[in-house]
Formats: C-alpha cells, sequence, structure tokens
C-alpha cells in the first residue's frame, strides 16, 4: 500500500523530539485533502470484514484516523490518552518509547466486556505505545481484532511485540 500519496507527503524531520530521532512527520498528509481522503479510504478497506464495535483512538494522531473510521463503521469512539488528561476514573498502562517512558489511561467505563475493539495510530515504532492501549483493552475485557496503522518503521519491529495480533500498516518505512 506504499503507493498511497501519503507515502509521497510524509516529512522526515531529524533530532525530533530528542538528537537521534528520526521523526515522520504525517501533517503534510492532512493539509492535502486527497491524500487523507485516500488515507481513510484504505484504512476502511483494510478494516472490512471485521467485526469492531468500538475504534480505539490513541493520542493524539491517533484520534486523526480513528475517529473518521469509527462513524464510517458505525462504531463508538475511545481515545487512549496520556496520563492525568481524562477526567474520571482510568485504568492505566506504562510502555516504553525509543526515547523513553510514558503512562496512558483509557476510562474505566469505556468498554463493556466482549466489545472488539479495532485499535488505530498514525504509527508503528517499537510498539509499547501500541501494547499498552491492547493492555487497557484486556484489562477492560474487551478483545482487541486488530492493530491500523499509516506508518509502520520496520527497522524497530514493533510487531515482535504486536505479534499476537492482527497488525496493517498502510506505509512502510525500512
Amino acid at each position: 500500500m506504499a503507493d498511497l500519496l501519503a507515502a509521497r507527503l510524509i516529512r522526515d524531520v531529524p533530532d525530533f523530539p530528542r538528537e537521534g530521532i528520526l521523526f515522520k512527520d504525517i501533517t503534510p498528509v492532512l493539509q492535502d485533502p486527497k491524500a487523507f481522503r485516500e488515507v481513510i479510504d484504505r484504512m476502511l478497506e483494510a478494516a472490512k470484514g471485521r467485526s469492531v464495535d468500538v475504534v480505539i483512538g490513541i493520542e493524539s494522531r491517533g484520534f486523526l484516523f480513528a475517529a473518521p473510521l469509527a462513524l464510517a463503521l458505525g462504531a463508538s469512539l475511545v481515545p487512549v490518552r496520556k496520563l492525568g488528561k481524562l477526567p474520571a476514573q482510568t485504568v492505566r498502562a506504562e510502555y516504553a518509547l525509543e526515547y523513553g517512558t510514558n503512562t496512558v489511561e483509557m476510562h474505566r467505563d469505556a468498554l463493556r466486556p466482549g466489545q472488539r475493539c479495532l485499535i488505530v495510530d498514525d504509527l508503528l515504532a517499537t510498539g509499547g505505545t501500541a501494547a499498552a492501549a491492547a493492555r487497557l483493552v484486556e484489562t477492560l475485557e474487551g478483545t482487541v481484532e486488530g492493530f491500523l496503522f499509516l506508518v509502520e518503521l520496520k527497522c524497530l519491529h514493533g510487531r515482535r511485540v504486536l505479534s499476537r495480533y492482527d497488525i496493517q500498516a498502510l506505509i512502510p518505512f525500512e
């Protein structure tokens, strides 16, 4: 699926957010309505055939893709946010980044047991954030139906961390 217009628009930003990190900036994709539409359409294609009750969007760029997918799929939308950003009772999961650690949360009442969830984010790197989101879903007795990403940084081997799940990424980078 790397033939997407979006693949040509994603730009590299060296040394962001820390020295030695090569950041994949997706904002040019969002600024191009044709590219953004193409990405959402391809994500919908990837989600077809799945039984999805809930689309989980991971903060913050995952929200941009999860919201239109949830609407198109007739599913509810649940945000996974960084620590301290949600107002009600939460469940938490800590994870490692390629440049540190962080914690994400989900509202404790966000899912009902047995709900089938598609977890969406902009980028798969080490897999830590996505794995933390899966732990939150499973803590609340939901089922992870799979993961959907715009970009995958294959060199960071995030698929290994998520090996027991179905993973789809539209644009792979080595």
